[in-house]
């Protein structure tokens, strides 16, 4: 999910494979019966700390591998509560100067998503 706030934007360093140690939004899978928006709400709160409020989609990708297909379905939020903390599968989160966000090594898809928001 994407929380932009005050010219930055919420970032983690990922603590597992794919992508271990690279930068990008919070995220992650979601659950049997859970719904999107659902997920991303869990998936904030575990790995930030914070409880966000969603907003719409703000963009829509795919990581492809020889060994795997994953669909990505980033929503706009904003923070309501919480306090923010790396957890589950975050190593490090940060808020990050948007204008800096492209300085660290991102995930490949993060370039793509920086560039369909203008960022």
């Amino acid at each position: 999910m994407v929380v932009v706030e005050d010219d930055r934007m919420l970032l983690v360093r990922r603590g597992h494979e794919p992508r271990k140690g690279m930068w990008a939004v919070p995220g992650g899978k979601v659950r049997t019966g859970e719904t999107l928006r659902g997920a991303a709400v869990r998936e904030a709160r575990e790995e930030t700390g914070l409880v966000v409020e969603i907003g719409a989609v703000a963009w829509v990708g795919e990581d492809m591998s020889d060994a795997r297909h994953i669909v990505l379905i980033d929503f706009l939020a904003v923070p309501v509560g919480g306090q923010l903390a790396p957890g589950d599968d975050a190593d490090e989160v940060v808020w990050v100067p948007v204008s800096e966000a492209r300085s660290l090594p991102l995930t490949p898809t993060m370039h793509e998503l920086l560039d369909s928001l203008g960022l």
